[in-house]
């Protein structure tokens, strides 16, 4: 795989399940009654902005080491070791918080439109 295509293919291993989260944060909300909306969105932001600088270093991070590799290389190298152990711990995590029946939509909603 040429060197350029990692990052598109790093950008979709954290782009898709992204969007889809935000998908499921945005249709949390649209069942809120709308006098909680603010103080839900304002805690969105919080959780936005904290995710924004973790995110933001780990990006840099990655894109560094892609930089590094030869020109020709595989796609198991979008990310070290520890970034696919993250991805399979946030994916196994956003799994189980689908089933677990009492989170609250509240929850739902601003935790999953900031992430």
């Amino acid at each position: 795989m040429n060197k350029r295509y990692l990052y598109l293919a790093a950008g979709l291993i954290w782009g898709l399940p992204g969007v889809m989260i935000t998908l499921k944060g945005i249709r949390a909300y649209c069942t809120m009654p709308s006098d909680e909306l603010w103080w839900l969105l304002l805690i969105t932001a919080g959780v936005l902005t904290g995710f924004f600088w973790m995110f933001g270093r780990i990006v840099n991070r990655y894109c560094g080491l892609i930089a590094q590799e030869p020109e020709q290389t595989t796609i198991l190298h979008t990310c070290p070791l520890k970034g696919w152990i993250l991805v399979v711990c946030m994916s196994c995590l956003g799994i189980v918080l689908k089933f677990v029946p009492c989170i609250p939509d509240e929850f739902i909603a601003s935790f999953y439109s900031g992430l």
